[in-house]
């Protein structure tokens, strides 16, 4: 093998591990970066490549510290971790035809376990180029003495000529949901909001920019104050920690539609979780899930692909008006054993108040006249968080208001609990749809009144009012915590990065989205009634079929194609000219043997036949100076020649 095709080989091999140094161990990174250069060395100075045991001991040791690294030789990680090792390793022993093609079948392979971290396009870009320098190496294996463009032009046509199946399998081949290769366990990563706060749980949020979920509206768009994005509902309060508790009803919630209906379709992230979420309050969603008796919305399984729903919500609404006693108990109940300033405090409300609207407007005014300040860094509070927030450090982010806030509800006998979900978005002109994002989640708070029934209450609206009207940057004094593209940057950077959201989206939308329900759908248009797997299979059978053969055909038109050879016919008339002087040609002779016998039989035709002879072989066969000129020229000497009897 050539040094040109081991570099190849090398350069492809770096580009398919190269985007899993993010995600693997340190070591497994630099050894895989130490066999690559080693081989490279051995490949430039011809040195002997390392011997047997020398690369048995490497793999041992390297499984060990898998094993040490990973506690499991099963799993995802540990498997993309095993098929770098064994890849950089298997160069080591490169030396036949057969090692070469079984390192660029494992380039390939490899290809896929990239899109098991991130299938966005920069992604698939990349890894087209990889594939493309992979093809390009394998090229060079089957034919060693082509030159490169031809290598390259090669390996294009072949890529190019595999986009037509690569469409036939994408539209007919059957969605399927869940992992291709892993455990189940690790198949899904978890992000975004989780089941439980406690302070400094969605300030951490607030430092991602990632995308939660995209929002488009049918008709009406709502105010920015009044995009609250529902999500998990928090009861139960250990003195630090708030969590949703065991469920205490299974009733159907009840409320009534005051008005500000509005119609809106969500593409929501995967997130690992159960929980949807929908404008406060949701009355219609176009999936099988459940509405709990506080009003979340929980998926039948966990949210592990892109999820696309359509839902209507009533801005103005009146829930559970008519309560029931166990639910306003269990919206009560305090441990005692915390936070006595605060518990102290609300008593002096509630002896003071004349009902409980005028005990929530007492600790709004309490946040808003008492110098509080909204930070993503407050100071780290003791065992009584909510006394040293209230009376001491003053400083803090949504959840330390709405956790503070319900805590003060309770302790003053008006049943509240905490709400978490995203408030607000970005809107994308280009697309013209919402963005909701990481650092947009928000927690708030909720009080039963009589008569009224559950009325949203958030305390950041009267510390940070900014927070709730315009964006989170806009409500921090100081941003720099926040993202770059969070803290108002240049309309032109801004006006790119939604220009290539957009974009995304619709990746996400049309081939990352093609699920089993757009798949029959599909189908249905083109006309297939009563879609069953077989018949899928069938189509799918029939397309590759059909592109096989038509790809057949093409590649083979040149046998069937009955091109005049004005040449060819030149020289078979010369040849019948000869069989009426009495020299006929056999079927078995050539022209070079025809001319010599019958420059044997005919002396005084020798010259002529023989140059004639010399003449057809190169224009029929040869390749240098077959011009048009040299065809014609054939031709005028042949019909001139005289067969003399």
């Amino acid at each position: 093998m050539s040094k040109p095709f081991i570099y190849g080989l090398l350069l492809s091999i770096l580009m398919v591990i190269a985007p899993h140094a993010d995600h693997l161990p340190l070591w497994v990174s630099t050894l895989c970066v130490a066999l690559l250069l080693w081989r490279t060395y051995l490949t430039y100075s011809g040195n002997p490549l390392p011997k047997r045991w020398l690369l048995m001991a490497i793999t041992i040791a390297s499984v060990g510290g898998i094993v040490i690294n990973f506690h499991t030789l099963f799993g995802r990680e540990v498997g993309v971790t095993l098929l770098m090792l064994l890849a950089t390793l298997k160069l080591m022993e490169l030396r036949a035809a057969r090692d070469a093609m079984a390192m660029i079948y494992l380039a390939c392979f490899i290809i896929i376990t990239n899109f098991f971290y991130s299938q966005s396009i920069p992604t698939a870009l990349y890894m087209l180029a990889t594939l493309f320098v992979t093809v390009t190496t394998w090229v060079h294996l089957q034919a060693q003495r082509i030159a490169l463009k031809p290598r390259l032009r090669i390996a294009a046509v072949l890529l190019l000529q595999a986009i037509p199946l690569t469409l036939i399998l994408f539209i007919l081949f059957p969605r399927v949901q869940g992992p291709l290769w892993g455990m189940p366990q690790d198949a899904f990563a978890s992000s975004g909001l989780d089941d439980k706060m406690a302070p400094g749980s969605l300030s951490r949020l607030s430092l991602s920019d990632a995308v939660a979920f995209r929002v488009t509206y049918a008709n009406k768009i709502p105010r920015r104050d009044q995009m609250y994005w529902r999500g998990p509902v928090l009861w139960e309060f250990d003195g630090r920690i708030w969590t949703p508790g065991r469920t205490a009803s299974t009733t159907p919630p009840r409320f009534t539609e005051l008005g500000q209906e509005i119609d809106y379709s969500v593409t929501l992230e995967p997130h690992n979780k159960l929980w949807l979420f929908a404008l406060d309050v949701p009355n219609k969603i176009s999936l099988p899930v459940t509405l709990t008796y506080d009003f979340q919305l929980f998926n039948k399984e966990p949210v592990n692909a892109r999820l696309r729903y359509e839902a209507r919500s009533n801005l103005d609404y009146r829930a559970n008006a008519q309560e029931a006693e166990r639910q306003i108990q269990r919206a009560l109940r305090l441990p005692k054993q915390f936070n006595p300033r605060a518990q102290q405090l609300a008593v002096e409300w509630k002896t003071s108040s004349a009902n409980n609207a005028a005990i929530v407007r007492a600790a709004l005014s309490y946040f808003n006249r008492q110098g509080f300040q909204y930070t993503l860094e407050p100071p780290l509070l003791g065992i009584n968080g909510i006394d040293d927030f209230l009376f001491e450090t003053r400083q803090g982010f949504c959840e330390h208001y709405a956790s503070a806030f319900v805590f003060l509800m309770r302790a003053a006998n008006v049943p509240a609990r905490v709400v978490t979900g995203y408030q607000g978005g970005e809107f994308n002109d280009f697309g013209n749809y919402y963005i909701v994002r990481q650092y947009d989640a928000h927690a708030w708070a909720e009080v039963w009144l009589e008569g009224q029934g559950w009325v949203r209450i958030d305390p950041t609206a009267a510390i940070a009012p900014e927070r709730v009207q315009r964006s989170l940057s806009a409500a921090l004094q100081n941003n720099s915590a926040l993202p770059f593209m969070a803290r108002d940057p240049p309309q032109w950077l801004r006006d790119l990065r939604l220009n290539w959201d957009t974009f995304a989206n619709q990746w996400n939308q049309w081939v990352l989205g093609y699920n089993s329900e757009r798949q029959f759908a599909f189908m249905t248009r083109l006309g297939m009634e009563s879609i069953t797997w077989q018949k899928m299979a069938m189509s799918m059978a029939t397309g590759v079929g059909l592109l096989v053969a038509l790809f057949s055909l093409f590649m083979l038109r040149h046998l069937f194609a009955r091109r005049p050879d004005k040449v060819q016919a030149a020289w078979l008339k010369l040849c019948r000219k000869l069989a009426k002087a009495g020299l006929p040609r056999a079927a078995h002779e050539g022209a070079q043997d025809y001319a010599a016998r019958i420059a044997t039989a005919r002396p005084d035709l020798a010259e002529d036949i023989r140059a004639l002879a010399a003449n057809y072989t190169a224009l029929r066969y040869g390749i240098a100076h077959n011009s048009e000129e040299a065809q014609k020229t054939f031709i005028r000497r042949s019909s001139q020649f005289k067969a003399r009897t």
